[in-house]
C-alpha cells in the first residue's frame, strides 16, 4: 500500500469513528431528549437539524467515507491478499452498505417525510412519535454500530499491513 493510501486510510479509521460519534449522540440521547419536549417541539428541532446537517463538514466526512470506502474494497479485492484484504474490504463494505446505505434507503426518506409535514397536524405528531422515533432511531443506531464496525475492522486491516510489512 502506498504511503499516501495508507495515510488516507489511517484518517478513515478517525473519520468512521467521528460520524459513528455523532450518530452515537443521537441514538444515546438527542433523539430521547427530542422525545419528551412538548408539542411538535421535538418534530419543529429535528426539522432544523436534518437542515443544518447539510453544513459542509459533516457532509464532507459523510459522502468522502463512502467514496474512500469504495476505493479501499477494490484496492483490497485487487491488490492485497490473505485476513489484511479480508479486513479492510469488509471495513468499506460495511461502511457503505451499513451507514451509507441505512441512511439513503431508510432515514433519508424518514428525514423528507418530516420535513413535507405541517407542523400544526396532529399527524405530524402521530408520525413523529409513531414512526419516525421508533424506526429512525433504530436505523440511526445500526448506523452507529456500522461506523464503529468499520473503524475497527479498518484499524485491523492497517495493523494486520503495518505488522506483515515489517516481518
Amino acid at each position: 500500500m502506498s504511503p499516501f493510501l495508507f495515510t488516507l486510510a489511517q484518517l478513515a479509521v478517525l473519520a468512521y469513528a467521528l460520524v459513528g460519534g455523532v450518530f452515537l449522540a443521537f441514538s444515546d440521547f438527542i433523539m430521547r431528549a427530542l422525545s419528551v419536549t412538548s408539542g411538535h417541539g421535538g418534530a419543529e428541532a429535528m426539522q432544523a437539524i436534518n437542515r443544518e446537517v447539510f453544513r459542509w463538514v459533516f457532509m464532507t466526512l459523510f459522502l468522502g467515507l463512502a467514496a474512500l470506502s469504495l476505493a479501499l474494497v477494490v484496492y483490497a479485492m485487487l491488490t492485497l491478499t490473505g485476513p489484511t484484504a479480508t479486513l479492510i474490504a469488509a471495513a468499506g463494505l460495511v461502511y457503505l452498505v451499513g451507514c451509507f446505505g441505512v441512511t439513503v434507503v431508510f432515514n433519508v426518506p424518514m428525514n423528507e417525510a418530516l420535513a413535507g409535514m405541517d407542523l400544526s397536524h396532529d399527524a405530524t405528531r402521530a408520525y413523529w412519535t409513531g414512526t419516525y422515533l421508533p424506526r429512525w432511531t433504530f436505523w440511526n443506531t445500526v448506523r452507529t454500530i456500522a461506523c464503529g464496525l468499520a473503524a475497527g475492522l479498518l484499524l485491523f486491516g492497517l495493523t494486520s499491513l503495518s505488522q506483515a510489512r515489517f516481518a
